[in-house]
């Protein structure tokens, strides 16, 4: 990673995760020089996202259903937006993102987790439901309140036998039963996977230029 932060040829480092013990992530994120990390886990570029700071880079994923949001013409401000999930690749960056005191952003946030009581009650609510859990087709019809923006984040594989490869891919969304009710849905795969990797370019470009001056 030394050598990578200080070869001009090389714009943006991405660390792919998992990864593999002994290596220790939250050491391995903060090698990364911050000016060329593109995904976002330096702990300048976390610290610039809390504070609202447009210097930074910001994560893949959040950045993409950001994106997904303002070009679908989905309003932000004042939406009371309900996000499950609350790790540091997704959930806490998108949060602390859409709650901005900023342009396209100004929601009212609420994070869920395993531990949220009557979890059901808080997504019916929702005027915009993120679904970032990792568990397959978790959200069910009964826990979407009609006309709500439905955003799937999770990729989860279940088995198929019928597929060739003995699985599928499914959301956290069981969007058969959601789409009829939702305003707007993403399919899963093919909806956030897109825009996660055009952040990713965007932020490499950005990277770049900077680099250039």
């Amino acid at each position: 990673i030394a050598r990578l932060n200080a070869d001009p040829v090389f714009h943006g480092i991405l660390v792919q995760a998992p990864l593999p013990p002994p290596l220790d992530p939250p050491r391995v994120y903060a090698a990364v020089s911050p000016a060329k990390d593109v995904d976002g886990f330096h702990p300048l570029n976390v610290g610039k996202l809390m504070l609202g700071d447009p210097t930074g880079f910001v994560p893949c994923t959040p950045a993409g259903v950001h994106e997904l949001l303002i070009r679908s013409g989905v309003t932000i401000a004042g939406a009371d937006v309900v996000v499950l999930g609350r790790g540091n690749i997704v959930g806490k960056p998108l949060a602390s993102l859409l709650l901005q005191k900023a342009r396209h952003a100004d929601a009212t946030v609420t994070v869920c987790h395993s531990r949220t009581r009557d979890l059901a009650a808080h997504c019916r609510r929702a005027d915009i439901l993120i679904a970032a859990m990792g568990v397959a087709e978790f959200v069910k019809a009964d826990m979407i309140k009609p006309g709500a923006v439905v955003v799937d984040v999770g990729v989860n594989r279940v088995p198929d036998p019928a597929a060739k490869s003995g699985y599928r891919l499914v959301g956290d969304v069981d969007f058969a039963r959601v789409q009829p009710l939702a305003g707007l849905i993403t399919p899963n795969p093919g909806g956030v996977g897109p825009m996660t990797i055009a952040m990713l370019l965007r932020n490499t470009v950005r990277a770049a230029r900077l680099a250039a001056g």
